[in-house]
């Protein structure tokens, strides 16, 4: 089994062969990621026949950069425009400056047809199927890839949508259908959904073909966004469930290495080169179905992960106004920082955490590159020159910036909903996240630090924990006193079998399907949802999580039933996660352990530099310290402690 995490800097491998895991990262090809893929594989040995779990940031991409396929909508005439007016709720309420997201179809390729539902699905205007000749002359000149059908209240009642999908068949395009990717009340957020899907499907199909074909017999699955998995055709189809693949297999990865050394209540904190990816785990996976791309709303089930603009290689500099800014801006893994000696001129997070000595330059990547310290020295004191402070002080000032951005993103997850970190361990991973995990805990006052072997490449392991899953929903929207137990069980039997025939479709075991139902509640007059366990007292504990979550309850008030939800989960076959299977493997590193200069709150301290392969349960190493391996580096400050567990885990606490 091989899980493939395609990341912006590097391409994570872990190979699981005959009970042992090996782990290598490829630099990332942007032009086209199947090279890396591919060029990862051959450095494995690996041929034909393999099963593999993918995560791949292409529809990711595709949808942040607007490199989406030449796409058309055909919605219900006269709402052309819902794409375009989206909804009056502003991110940046004080900005006078702002300007609406170009939405994802222009103007020119909105297309309207005679037809009108109403909310529960009655027939008011049947759709006229005599105009659908001139609909199929419009598309073919406007030569599109792919068509998006997003008809007022399809959710309801599916009926114009069908037909129109297969009226649209002889354009021989990818078409997407509202009522398959988001069949929920909303207009706008069902019809974006919809159009993503409609412009990321046919990139996402070329190039899971492309693998496919240079892959051949090989067996190959995709990493959705809600932490299961999907068949290539499947992803293909559904294209939009991909877009948050990578950082759902490390919370996924994150959680079940936790949970087996006892610790359940956990942030997972992913900080690669490009992004940090956050998520609260209290006792279980935190799920959500809002979510948001770049400027993009997507209103699909996905893993609870806030992203910021801060990784290994976000690029520092001085602002109109003087101050020193770290991120979005990232060098990627072309050119990349200063010191992968590949072109970067900027001054990136990772260039100052090698100029303070959090970085070996020796042994980074397990000794297979050194980096350059000499000309990222000069580029850190030509920045400190700018802004006329001692080198020292600019590269720590980097490490603060990037912090309090990450710190920020874990805020959000944690104490802006309820939940103190201080109850909460802090799992780390991702390349670059051991050299920042600490510093995190210490500001948060989070009192354990968890670093998982071979933690750099942990979201492609996660991804081979993951299980074939698929999320089905229905709009109900009913107050509560008026929903029947019947009206339930056959709302949720109709998802089941929906999801037992796809399953089928997709040749993907139907047997053991194991199902979760949940139900999304508001208070009457609310318009936002909290969901559910489907309990027999689902309708009290709506007010016990409104409290947790906003800090209120009205049991007086009125609630409703807005949508029932199904997850319905194959389970897969898994690596083993045995003590001895972790190792911190990888390659060997090229030195021996020895003593390096290290700086923490402008002081220069010389701390130990320790192979992680070489210490052992129940080991335990004061701080400062600089322990090294093939994936990442884990920072050890003054005043903190590491003790190996059973499973090679390191835990990491204030030495009080």
């Amino acid at each position: 089994m091989i899980g493939i995490d395609t990341g912006g800097t590097f391409t994570d491998f872990v190979l699981v062969k005959d009970g042992k895991i090996t782990v290598h990262k490829e630099p990332t090809t942007p032009g086209n990621p199947a090279e890396a893929v591919l060029r990862g594989l051959s450095h494995l040995g690996i041929g034909q026949g393999p099963e593999i779990v993918h995560g791949s940031t292409v529809a990711t991409n595709a949808l942040l950069e607007h490199k989406g396929a030449n796409a058309a909508l055909v919605t219900t005439a006269g709402f052309e425009d819902v794409l375009e007016i989206g909804r009056q709720a502003r991110a940046k309420i004080y900005d006078l400056g702002v300007s609406k997201p170009t939405p994802l179809i222009p103007r020119n390729n909105r297309l309207g047809v005679a037809e009108r539902l109403g909310p529960t699905g009655e027939v008011i205007k049947p759709l006229d199927q005599k105009s659908i000749p001139d609909l199929l002359d419009r598309l073919r000149q406007l030569d599109v890839e792919s068509v998006a059908i997003c008809l007022l209240h399809s959710y309801a009642n599916p009926e114009h949508e069908q037909f129109l999908a297969k009226a649209l068949e002889p354009l021989g395009v990818f078409i997407s259908t509202s009522h398959d990717v988001l069949p929920e009340f909303r207009e706008y957020e069902r019809c974006v959904a919809t159009a993503v899907n409609a412009s990321v499907g046919p990139v996402m199909t070329r190039y899971l073909s492309h693998l496919q074909r240079e892959l051949g017999k090989t067996t190959v699955r995709i990493m959705q966004s809600n932490g299961g998995t999907l068949t290539v055709e499947g992803a293909g189809k559904h294209a939009v469930q991909t877009v948050l693949s990578g950082p759902a297999g490390g919370a996924v990865g994150a959680f079940e290495l936790a949970k087996r050394a006892g610790f359940t209540n956990l942030i997972t904190f992913d900080m690669g080169g490009t992004s940090t990816d956050v998520c609260l785990c209290p006792g279980e996976i935190s799920r959500t179905t809002e979510a948001t791309i770049g400027d993009i709303p997507l209103r699909l089930p996905v893993i609870d992960i806030h992203t910021v603009g801060a990784g290994g290689g976000s690029i520092a500099y001085k602002d109109p106004g003087g101050s020193l800014k770290v991120g979005p801006q990232s060098a990627g893994a072309d050119p990349g920082p200063i010191c992968y000696s590949r072109g970067g001129t900027q001054v990136t997070v990772t260039d100052a955490n090698l100029f303070l000595g959090r970085l070996s330059a020796q042994n980074f990547l397990g000794g297979t590159q050194d980096l350059d310290t000499d000309t990222t020295a000069q580029a850190v004191e030509n920045l400190a020159i700018e802004f006329d402070v001692p080198p020292e002080q600019i590269a720590n000032g980097i490490i603060e910036v990037a912090n309090a951005t990450m710190e920020r993103a874990i805020r959000v997850i944690s104490l802006e909903r309820g939940h103190d970190p201080r109850d909460f361990v802090l799992v780390c991973f991702g390349g670059a996240g051991g050299m920042h995990a600490v510093e995190l805990a210490r500001n948060l006052k989070i009192p354990k630090v968890l670093v998982p072997p071979d933690a750099g490449t942990l979201s492609a392991l996660g991804m081979l924990m993951a299980d074939f899953m698929r999320d089905y929903s229905k709009t109900i929207l009913l107050q509560t006193d008026a929903v029947s137990e019947k009206t339930l069980k056959d709302t949720f039997e109709s998802l089941e079998n929906k999801a037992k025939l796809n399953f089928f479709e997709d040749s993907i075991p139907t047997e053991e399907i194991e199902f979760e139902r949940s139900l999304d509640m508001r208070y009457v007059g609310q318009g936002f949802e909290l969901s559910l366990p489907n309990t027999p007292d689902f309708a009290s504990m709506f007010h016990v999580a409104h409290k947790q979550r906003y800090g209120y309850a009205d049991e007086s008030r009125p609630t409703e039933v807005v949508t029932a939800r199904i997850r319905a989960v194959s389970r897969t076959k898994k690596p083993p996660l045995d003590s001895s299977a972790n190792t911190g493997n990888g390659g060997p590193s090229s030195l021996e352990p020895a003593k390096q200069k290290m700086v923490f709150d402008g002081n220069p301290v010389d701390a130990p530099v320790i192979r992680r392969n070489n210490l052992s349960p129940g080991e335990t190493t004061q701080g400062p310290a600089l322990i090294i391996e093939y994936s990442t580096t884990t920072v050890i400050p003054p005043d903190w402690k590491l003790t190996v567990d059973d499973w090679h885990n390191l835990i990491i606490e204030p030495d009080e």
